[in-house]
């Protein structure tokens, strides 16, 4: 697996990566904000065709947009990043797809758990999110339009727009066809 911009600290130890997101990091394309900014932290491998990817992640989460779960990634105009975004103290299960231009989707959760599971399937030009609370029971909370291309960069993803950086664990990343 490789790094597009390596953060601070980190470390893999048997299925468990550990980290500290990037200070003042984001995955952002133009829309409502204005800006683009392309320096998140995203440790990925390059899939071809369709694939189910998933992890179990955990954050310290402390400010305002810390962010950690899966992306998807053909380029800077091209891409999906999902999982958690801390928004005004609440964790909110978060989607953003970019084609261009990025969108956000968000539900915020009634409690913020310990733990997340994501999951993204890709089928042809679809891709599909999904996010569980106990990691059997799957919600279904974005599907849409990504590219055609055939080969993808798929892989982890963290960011802290706002803040110093904060930690994050992943569990058990995997990628299935």
């Amino acid at each position: 697996m490789y790094w597009y911009n390596e953060p601070p600290i980190w470390e893999v130890k048997e299925d468990v990566m550990t980290l500290k997101s990037g200070a003042k990091t984001d995955f952002w394309r133009e829309t409502h904000y204005g800006f683009i900014r392309d320096n998140g932290n995203f440790f990925y491998q390059q899939v071809e065709g369709d694939f189910i990817a998933e992890v179990k992640v955990m954050g310290k989460y402390q400010d305002l947009y810390d962010q950690a779960g899966l992306m998807v990634r053909l380029d800077e105009y091209n891409w999906l990043k999902c999982g958690i975004e801390f928004v005004n103290g609440v964790q909110q299960v978060s989607a953003v797809i970019t084609r261009n231009y990025s969108d956000w989707s968000v539900i915020p959760l009634p409690e913020n758990p310990a733990s997340i599971w994501i999951r993204v399937h890709r089928r042809g030009t679809a891709i599909e999110v999904e996010y569980s609370l106990n990691g059997s029971e799957y919600l279904m909370l974005r599907l849409g339009y990504l590219t055609s291309a055939a080969t993808l960069s798929v892989g982890l993803m963290c960011a802290s727009p706002e803040g110093n950086g904060c930690s994050i664990q992943f569990e058990n990343f995997q990628i299935r066809s």
